[in-house]
């Protein structure tokens, strides 16, 4: 066999891949290939977003799941055996792992990370690969595990629900590091991770397995907040089921193993209100600190006694936004942080919001404003006489003319832009806030008429608000759209589709400032949110000047002084500057989104003349100087619709359906021909909002490159059981066949191709892994079955 004549793919598949089973690797459970560990960039011009290409290693080498060992980064066999180790290096180090791998079919290139004796890097044949044992000892000496306990701890399983959701590479490494630091001691550990990372998902993580593995029996996980509690109980925490309680009134009962609870529940100004102090001191063996950087990290503060009475724990602190004052300080506490995940890492790989930024200069902010002789307030009392500038508006001097500028402001970009736009008004106080919704409300009175509930003032003080906080922060729901506050969704508020942050507050800390960004970091590609706008009335973006600030745009163009806002956006779109993508360096096709809100009915916009002032009159407020855009990067535009856009990627890649179905079917693992496509520029979550959630990528092809009748997996598994093909196969083979038929109808065809989903009832309840492997006859057995089943599925009528 001529090797220089093969493609890469056939380099691994005859070469790379035999060489790996033959040194004991398990190619089900053990081996990723072509594994994208990032989402791509999203590129933004005006409307139009597309996604860059995603980081992808050829081979990772897994111990366990979730805990990589080693990469490998294949090349043709006109490439030199050492030709991928670079880039195989980056991403091992972006990864965390310890031994990395080149090859082009010849043998490997061995760089080993662990070295301390100068043999870094060594050649090795095909034959001489290690074995998982070999690699696994390699890992242990990289992250100093040296005890068969604390082995015990870094080895335990990650919780597997069942479905397709896996930690994120930056949350696995965060939960490695964490149990890793642990298993060595440590017990006071920091970790960074920028809001909308999940980190709660990550402590879940920690959690369980520190739990699952015996090191710590009994956990307390602390927040400041009800909606963090609650989010927390109902979302990620809910598989701790019935070991799990949330303390409520300061009522104790000893008998949970994972409890939740507020600050304020477990602690008060009194002796009697620290309800903590009826636990024993070492009753709790892991703390876990959510949003850290608030009350906790003062020395003096209420809340720290409770982290200082059970002192012997194992204390965990979680933050987006350290907080180092000569008051305050996180690190002093916890330790350097042992992993950091940024924003500006979270957007550059594709799990976090781009933005731009409108500043909008008001005369009075930027020249200030002094009262004329003899000035007074609505009530009569004259005015001081000194310059008042924008710390004092709606602090203490209010300009009716100003706040219902910048409603009128935000009124045009929203009109311009998506008047269902989810909207969050940041203000002075709450005082402020409230007059901001009634200015909204005067220049949005055709929404507001239709609902009254299209601006609410949502602040601590107001009921009504609150109430409709859950809804404001529900993709499903459409009312609430603007919310204008002050400080109640600074931070704790998951707002999944936020496009549009208005700054009105004079903001000076930069913990504050994160956090505010943070509402609109988000992604919900599923509701067509994708980037977000800011839109700053006070110049409180200087901050991004700030060194601690990491997630800036990245270019500032300037709008002319007479620009509406209402334009502003069509005007990005006109720009012909090519969008370079960072990973490959290639030109980004951009793409203008399908979903859209549904058509609502409203009579032309009107705005009214401003009223009389609120408190002082006579003052003339305007635009003074220009705005300015940020954008990621430069852009281009494509003309094509989503649908002739799709058609032509797949028919380059299969000329007709037999071409693609022949693929598909010949495919051991139809999740890689998905990824390759997905590599490609199909916009599958797009392509789903078109046709139907309930289909599979399979029919999405067919459907819109081939003009086949898309089927649901429903409809698919239905025929496959009329068809009364699992008549052949033995009672308990039979059953566990049609529990993954019931599978893939409810969540695809990813998750009956992995060996996990053994692991997860029903199919569980007919034995273990190896039992149920043993009742089909052997492993090569089982996978047959399958590979039949997917066939059975597929089948065109």
């Amino acid at each position: 066999m001529n090797r220089k004549t093969l493609s890469e793919r056939d380099i691994c598949t005859k070469f790379i891949t035999p060489a790996l089973e033959n040194a004991g690797w398990d190619t089900h459970l053990q081996v990723l290939e072509e594994v994208s560990f990032t989402d791509g960039r999203i590129y933004v011009r005006g409307k139009i977003t597309a996604r860059g290409a995603r980081k992808r290693a050829d081979y990772i080498l897994y111990y366990k799941p979730n805990i990589p060992i080693a990469i490998i980064e294949a090349k043709d066999n006109n490439h030199s055996v050492r030709a991928g180790i670079q880039q195989a290096l980056d991403y091992a180090k972006i990864l965390d792992i310890p031994c990395v791998f080149s090859s082009n079919g010849d043998g490997f290139l061995f760089h080993d990370r662990t070295a301390i004796d100068g043999n870094v890097e060594t050649e090795i044949g095909l034959d001489n690969f290690p074995t998982p044992e070999q690699l696994w000892q390699k890992y242990k000496k990289y992250k100093g595990i040296k005890t068969p306990e604390a082995e015990k701890i870094v080895s335990q399983d990650y919780y597997f629900d069942g479905t397709s959701r896996k930690p994120r590479y930056y949350q696995q490494i965060a939960v490695n590091r964490t149990i890793e630091a642990i298993a060595n001691g440590q017990n006071r550990i920091l970790l960074v991770m920028a809001t909308g990372t999940g980190k709660t998902y990550t402590a879940f993580q920690i959690i369980h397995r520190l739990w699952k593995s015996g090191a710590k029996k009994r956990i307390l996980f602390l927040a400041d907040r009800n909606a963090l509690i609650d989010q927390t109980r109902r979302g990620d925490f809910k598989h701790f089921k019935d070991k799990m309680t949330v303390v409520k009134h300061r009522q104790i009962d000893k008998s949970f193993e994972i409890y939740l609870a507020l600050y304020q529940g477990l602690s008060g100004t009194n002796e009697a209100a620290n309800a903590y102090k009826q636990f024993s001191r070492d009753f709790f063996d892991l703390i876990v600190v959510d949003e850290c950087h608030r009350g906790s990290a003062k020395d003096d503060s209420n809340w720290r006694e409770i982290l200082t009475y059970f002192q012997n724990a194992t204390h965990i602190g979680l933050t987006a936004t350290p907080k180092e004052t000569t008051e305050t300080s996180n690190t002093e506490y916890f330790g350097d942080p042992v992993y950091t995940y940024s924003l500006r890492q979270g957007i550059n790989d594709g799990f976090l919001a781009p933005y731009r930024v409108i500043r909008v200069a008001l005369n009075i902010d930027t020249e200030g404003w002094r009262p004329e002789q003899g000035k007074t307030d609505k009530d009569g009392n004259e005015i001081e006489d000194r310059i008042y500038n924008r710390k004092d508006f709606d602090k203490n001097l209010v300009i009716e003319e100003r706040t219902d500028l910048v409603a009128r402001k935000l009124t045009e970009f929203l009109n311009g832009y998506d008047r269902f736009a989810k909207t969050i008004v940041f203000c002075v106080d709450i005082d402020h806030a409230e007059r901001m919704r009634t200015a909204l409300a005067r220049h949005n009175s055709d929404l507001v008429a239709g609902n009254y509930k299209y601006i609410m003032q949502i602040t601590g003080d107001n009921d009504a608000g609150k109430r409709e906080l859950d809804n404001f922060i529900n993709p499903e729901e459409r009312y609430p759209v603007i919310a204008t506050t002050s400080e109640l969704m600074t931070t704790g508020v998951d707002a999944q589709t936020c496009k549009v942050i208005v700054l009105d507050s004079n903001i000076t800390s930069m913990t504050k400032f994160k956090q505010i960004i943070g509402r609109g970091t988000r992604i919900n590609e599923e509701y067509g949110k994708l980037y977000f706008t800011i839109l700053d009335f006070r110049n409180a973006t200087d901050l991004f000047a700030d060194p601690q600030f990491d997630g800036d745009p990245i270019r500032i163009k300037p709008v002319a002084p007479d620009t509406d806002l209402d334009s502003i956006i069509d005007e990005e779109e006109d720009n012909k500057d090519p969008i370079i993508d960072i990973e490959t360096g290639e030109e980004i096709e951009m793409v203008l989104p399908e979903f859209r809100y549904p058509e609502v009915d409203f009579p032309p916009m009107t705005v009214n003349e401003p009223r009389q002032k609120f408190y002082v009159n006579g003052v003339d407020v305007s635009v003074l100087i220009s705005r300015e855009l940020y954008f990621d990067q430069h852009g281009k535009p494509i003309t094509t619709s989503l649908k002739d856009h799709t058609k032509e990627i797949i028919k380059g890649q299969f000329a007709s359906i037999d071409d693609f179905l022949n693929k598909w079917q010949r495919s051991d693992r139809k999740e890689a021909i998905i990824a390759e496509l997905v590599e490609q520029g199909v916009m599958v979550e797009a392509l789903y909002e078109a046709v139907d959630k309930q289909v599979d990528l399979f029919d999405l092809i067919c459907h819109v490159a081939y003009d086949h009748p898309p089927l649901t997996r429903k409809e698919r598994a239905n025929s496959v059981k009329k068809r009364n093909y699992f008549t052949k196969y033995g009672d308990q083979v039979r059953k566990v066949l049609e529990a993954l038929l019931d599978k893939y109808a409810d969540q695809g065809i990813e998750n009956i191709e992995d060996i996990q989903i053994l692991t997860v009832p029903p199919i569980s309840e007919y034995g273990s892994v190896t039992e149920i492997i043993k009742a089909f006859g052997s492993r090569e057995e089982y996978e047959n079955a399958i590979k039949e089943l997917e066939n059975e599925l597929y089948k065109i009528a």
